[in-house]
């Protein structure tokens, strides 16, 4: 199956209340719960991120109708709620944190709602939770300086290896932005593999630092959720996201361009 194309769902918080910032990629925890028992009905089996790359870098086969279940950020809902639908399924799972968004020692106050502390970290990666990296304060790494990039990129991971007692191996680009320079930077830095947005299906020609995945939000019915792991109608399930990314995508070059040439005028 080195040529699976594997749904890799990305979530954010699961709440029933979550605020107005988060509310459009939240799922309730009815939805999540429901949504885990259509890939326990179908048979779909969850890997973590680290499994999946480990299996393509390998060329070992992959089990049948695997699928990915990752969380972005870190929020509170993730123990609260997440975790006893996962665990009743027995399902793994990926959750990458921003290091500087949790409750905690490392805490910058840059945490968009109700978010998780360390201790309910450990517990998540005690239950099966791969705990990956979402750089340290959020920002859009393809905008930032090399220097800012670096320190992003190693003070989660070693926030991250303080805090578990083990080397982070799996990262996700904030908002889903990354470059050839972003990603060269991942690899240097340790990183083993790195997962994208895109709203498409995971396939091992994309390579480990480019891996797409598919949004799941407050509005993805559960026949649309169907189709999204079946890999039925993604294009034109996300046409308008994807319009939106290439548009803002030309905004973001030309906003860093306009930065270097002033920099190097400075």
């Amino acid at each position: 199956m080195s040529d699976a194309r594997v749904p890799i769902l990305m979530y954010h918080a699961v709440a029933t209340d979550p605020n107005e910032e988060t509310r459009a990629l939240s799922v309730t925890p009815d939805a999540f719960a429901e949504q885990m028992a259509v890939l326990d009905d179908r048979g779909l089996t969850p890997l973590t991120t680290a499994a999946l790359a480990a299996c393509w870098r390998s060329g070992r086969a992959l089990p049948e109708r695997p699928v990915l279940i990752t969380f972005d950020d870190g929020y509170e809902g993730v123990h609260r709620h997440a975790l006893p639908a996962l665990a009743k399924h027995g399902f793994p799972a990926t959750l990458f944190v921003s290091t500087g968004w949790l409750r905690g020692p490392y805490d910058t106050g840059g945490g968009l709602d109700a978010m998780l502390d360390w201790d309910q970290v450990r517990a998540l990666a005690a239950a099966g939770v791969e705990i990956g990296g979402h750089s340290h304060s959020h920002p859009q790494l393809d905008q930032v300086s090399d220097a800012t990039l670096r320190f992003e990129l190693i003070h989660c991971k070693e926030i991250v290896s303080d805090q578990l007692g083990s080397v982070p191996a799996s990262f996700a680009y904030p908002y889903g932005y990354s470059s050839h320079r972003v990603r060269q930077a991942v690899r240097e830095t340790g990183w083993a593999q790195a997962l994208a947005v895109g709203n498409g299906l995971a396939r091992r020609a994309q390579g480990p630092y480019a891996l797409r995945r598919v949004t799941v939000r407050r509005s993805t019915g559960i026949e649309e959720f169907e189709r999204m792991i079946d890999g039925r109608a993604i294009a034109r399930t996300f046409a308008a996201d994807r319009a939106l990314t290439k548009g803002y995508a030309v905004v973001r070059r030309a906003r860093r361009a306009r930065r270097l040439v002033s920099r190097a005028g400075a």
